[in-house]
């Protein structure tokens, strides 16, 4: 009994954190659309009209829309959310095949494909590390992702959990939601992140901080006594739709 009890104590604690970023969900979907030569306002205008509203229709939460901030006119990332993973497929396919949907996308549609390109990422949310308040608005996002070097996903969680987030914190950085990527074929999962900051000028140089403060430095280095945790990074800036839940 009382086994359970600290079971739904902790359930309720971590679903408590996680409403603190506003979202419900319990699992993602990173969809990356390239649009065709000269569709990107008309993908846009879509999402904004019919997309948003039948995927909340069809039991999908909107999370976050952004655009490349090097190449707003190449692509569209967004992420969703589903209950569970169970529930994923379920509305998906409730939504692709909504009437509405339907008409909407065909009509869109009626001079060319708006897409030539879509690029998946499954989630879940990274334990312990959403513990945070919902940020004030940014005026430009990094999504970093972390390949780490097998056996040590749970060492790059430990370190930005006890370290990494207060350090960035520290320099203005504003820490968003941590994700775990669900791989297909049961391989090690990466983390995927968001930082936010008022504009990349300030954003570059909150990070160069960061990177030689020597609290990290220290951080770091005894993080990886027994080997580099991290293999790479790869960092992408985006910045939000006027539509984009999350600011």
């Amino acid at each position: 009994m009382k086994k359970l009890l600290t079971l739904i104590i902790t359930m309720l604690i971590t679903v408590s954190l996680f409403a603190q970023q506003g979202i419900k969900s319990k699992y993602f979907e990173m969809r990356t659309y390239t649009a065709s030569e000269g569709k990107m306002p008309d993908l846009i205008k879509r999402f904004q009209d019919h997309t948003l509203k039948l995927f909340k229709k069809n039991g999908i939460e909107n999370v976050a829309y952004f655009v490349s901030e090097e190449n707003p006119d190449k692509t569209l990332t967004f992420i969703l959310g589903y209950p569970d993973q169970a529930s994923r497929d379920v509305l998906w396919n409730k939504f692709a095949n909504d009437p509405e949907w339907v008409a909407a996308h065909k009509a869109s549609e009626a001079n060319g494909p708006l897409v030539q390109k879509v690029d998946q990422v499954f989630m879940v949310w990274a334990n312990d590390l959403n513990d945070h308040k919902k940020p004030k608005p940014s005026g430009i996002f990094q999504l970093r992702t972390y390949h780490c070097f097998p056996g040590k996903i749970e060492n790059i969680q430990t370190r930005f959990r006890d370290h990494t987030r207060d350090l960035f914190e520290k320099q203005g950085l504003k820490n968003y939601p941590y994700w775990l990527t669900v791989e297909k074929d049961g391989a090690q999962p990466k983390l995927v992140y968001l930082l936010g900051h008022e504009n990349k000028v300030e954003f570059n140089a909150a990070f160069d901080r960061f990177r030689v403060d020597p609290e990290w430095v220290k951080v770091r280095d005894e993080s990886e006594a027994s080997g580099k945790i991290v293999e790479k990074v790869d960092a992408v800036f985006y910045k939000t739709l006027p539509f984009s839940p999350m600011k």
